[in-house]
């Protein structure tokens, strides 16, 4: 597999003759909501290929799209649907990507899809690395996919990328490039809430960077506290540093949110800012710094730029002010109480305090480590053992 660089530098080549190929896997909710918003972008340089198994079902949901944008006069970018892939099967996800040959897949599909897993685990084990399995679950499907048509696209993944990606890293296998979502949707409520405290109107112009990983963006969103955990973050307005209150900050982050399908658009826009941050650096020559979870096989969420303006595309973890290490000790300790003890070597074990709440809670016994060839077996148990008894 190229690294994430090489591959930024071949999509800057091939974005210089032809149009840019977008691909959606999996047309739920947050796939649905990135179409529109793409379809928003009014950019006749995109193609967009979005990719199931119900063809009808996608029609129906592309259509109210195309036609919707069309009203607003937004719509520049043509849609191909392609029917029929199976996210159980490599070989159907494979010729779906040797057909379509994309620069950028997002993976937006689910292994057990209408439910927020979090609906039923926070509440009794307030953890969410307990769905590692089925978060992993298609999408080790698609990258060994990815890997058999030696695919050149830059991968986006959706669904607890700060364990599931370092998990592919760690088994030797093809990875995703970014994660969206977690540590993303704690910006802009930051952002706002800083706005708030020293009286700035233009609050999208407040920097900040910040590492952490899922579990802290749950509790922080939810509760507006740090479970006694010290953050790793920094906030700057205009080149001068500010020094809010840090636990006022945070408790100021508990704004009401759906808990429903509406609360994809979260997810849906993480997607959208990371393949505009891609496009900006590679057809505009800019530099762009994102936050998001898994980036390069990293455990938990980061900041991370990707930088245009030279000859060549770069791509790094952003160590302004704070070092690699120091984010990775952060990151482990936050995505500890969301129960995970380890991701290596391709094995993610589960935390001593995760398998009892869990045996207490639901009645089942976890398998404390989750080998890679393993994950399906576990995942399945996830589901039939928790999911279907708890809904």
């Amino acid at each position: 597999m190229r690294t994430l660089e090489e591959k930024l530098n071949v999509l800057k080549n091939n974005s210089k003759n032809r149009k840019v190929r977008i691909m959606i896997l999996g047309l739920g909710s947050v796939g649905l909501y990135l179409l529109d918003y793409l379809l928003s972008a009014q950019d006749q340089d995109l193609e967009i290929c979005v990719a199931g198994r119900n063809k009808e079902k996608m029609a129906s949901d592309v259509n109210i799209v195309k036609v919707a944008s069309l009203i607003r006069g937004q719509n520049r970018s043509a849609v191909h649907i392609k029917d029929g892939v199976d996210f159980h099967d490599t070989a159907s996800i494979a010729a779906c990507l040797k057909e379509y040959q994309p620069d950028i897949i997002v993976n937006s599909s689910r292994a057990y899809s209408g439910l927020k897993y979090g609906s039923i685990s926070w509440k009794h084990v307030r953890a969410y690395g307990i769905w590692a399995p089925l978060a992993i679950k298609y999408i080790k499907n698609i990258m060994e996919a990815y890997e058999a048509v030696k695919s050149d696209a830059v991968v986006i993944n959706t669904s607890y990328s700060d364990a599931v990606i370092p998990w592919l890293k760690s088994a030797q296998k093809a990875y995703p490039d970014f994660g969206s979502g977690n540590i993303n949707h704690l910006i802009p409520r930051l952002q706002l809430a800083a706005a708030e405290e020293y009286g700035i109107e233009d609050y999208w112009n407040l920097d900040i960077t910040y590492a952490v990983s899922h579990f802290h963006d749950v509790v922080i969103s939810k509760e507006g506290q740090t479970e006694g955990v010290s953050q790793l973050i920094t906030l700057t307005y205009k080149g001068k540093q500010l020094k809010p209150d840090l636990d006022k900050l945070f408790s100021a982050c508990r704004i009401p949110m759906p808990v429903d399908a509406k609360r994809n658009m979260m997810n849906a826009s993480s997607n959208y800012e990371i393949i505009r941050a891609i496009l900006a650096a590679v057809r505009e020559g800019k530099k762009v710094k994102l936050h998001c979870p898994g980036v390069f096989g990293e455990i938990g969420g980061y900041p991370v730029v990707i930088d245009g303006t030279g000859e060549e595309v770069k791509a790094y973890l952003d160590e302004t002010y704070f070092d690699l290490e120091r984010m990775r000790k952060k990151n482990r300790e936050s995505i500890y109480l969301d129960g995970i003890k380890d991701v290596s070597d391709g094995i993610l074990t589960f935390t001593d305090e995760l398998v009892e709440k869990c045996r207490k809670a639901f009645g089942v016994t976890l398998m404390r480590e989750v080998r890679f060839e393993d994950i399906d077996k576990a995942a399945q148990f996830l589901i039939t053992e928790i999911i279907e008894k708890n809904i």
